[in-house]
C-alpha cells in the first residue's frame, strides 16, 4: 500500500546528520575526527564538525529515500538498487564487501535521522525538479568511494551523491551548506561534476548498473 504524503504534491528535504551519530560502531566517529584534524592541519584552519547529507523525496503520493550504502549492509535486500560502485580502490570492488549501492528506496529509512541538525531543509517543491531528481539516480557516476577519480578536487562519497542529484535536477543550492562550524567532505565533488553536465560514468571492476523499474 502506498503511503499518502501530506503537504505539497512534490518536495525534496535535505538533512544534515553528524558523522557517526547514533552509530553502534564508535570507530566511525573517531576516524572522522582524526581525518578532519589531519586535513585541518594540512590546510592550516580550525577543525570542523563533519556531516553526512541525506535526502528524502515526496512525489505522486509516494516517499523515497535516495542513499549510498554498503552493498552488504542493512536494507540491501529490500531497497531498489540503481547502481553500484567500488570502495577504496577499483580492484577491491570485485568483492561484495568493498562495493556500495545507490538506492532509490520507496518508503525507505535513513539511519540516525533523529540526530539530524538544522534539518530538514526543504530545497524544492517543484514537481519537475523532483521528477528529474528521481530519474537522475540511475545515472549517478559510480566512481570509487573515497577517491577523486573525476578530478573534482574532493573525495567521492555519499555527500557527492546528494549534491550531484540536487544540482542535476536543477535545484538552486545557493546558500545551502552544512550547519555552522561544519563541513561535508565530498559535497563539493558532487557539485563540480554535476555542473560539468553528463553522468561521467566510470565503470570498472566489480561495478554494474541495474535498471530502475520506478
Amino acid at each position: 500500500m502506498r503511503e499518502d504524503v501530506s503537504g505539497p504534491p512534490a518536495w525534496v528535504d535535505l538533512y544534515w546528520i553528524p558523522l557517526g551519530a547514533g552509530s553502534a560502531v564508535p570507530i566511525v566517529r573517531w576516524n572522522g575526527i582524526l581525518f578532519e584534524r589531519l586535513v585541518a592541519m594540512r590546510e592550516r584552519r580550525p577543525a570542523c564538525d563533519l556531516y553526512h547529507a541525506a535526502v528524502q523525496v515526496g512525489f505522486a503520493h509516494d516517499r523515497y529515500v535516495i542513499e549510498m550504502a554498503p552493498a552488504w549492509g542493512s536494507g540491501s535486500a529490500e531497497a531498489e538498487v540503481v547502481g553500484t560502485g567500488p570502495v577504496g580502490a577499483r580492484w577491491l570492488g570485485r568483492s561484495h564487501y568493498f562495493r556500495y549501492q545507490v538506492r532509490c528506496w520507496r518508503d525507505g529509512t535513513i539511519p540516525d535521522l533523529a540526530y539530524a541538525i538544522d534539518s530538514p531543509r526543504r530545497v524544492s517543491e517543484h514537481e519537475g525538479e523532483v521528477g528529474r531528481l528521481l530519474d537522475a539516480a540511475s545515472s549517478f557516476p559510480t566512481a570509487t568511494w573515497g577517491r577523486d577519480e573525476l578530478h573534482a578536487g574532493d573525495m567521492w562519497n555519499s555527500n557527492s551523491l546528494v549534491s550531484w542529484l540536487l544540482v542535476s535536477a536543477g535545484i538552486d543550492l545557493t546558500g545551502t551548506s552544512p550547519p555552522s562550524g561544519g563541513r561535508a567532505p565530498g559535497w563539493a565533488a558532487g557539485l563540480a561534476v554535476a555542473q560539468r553536465g553528463g553522468s561521467a560514468s566510470v565503470p570498472g571492476p566489480g561495478e554494474a548498473r541495474l535498471p530502475s523499474d520506478r
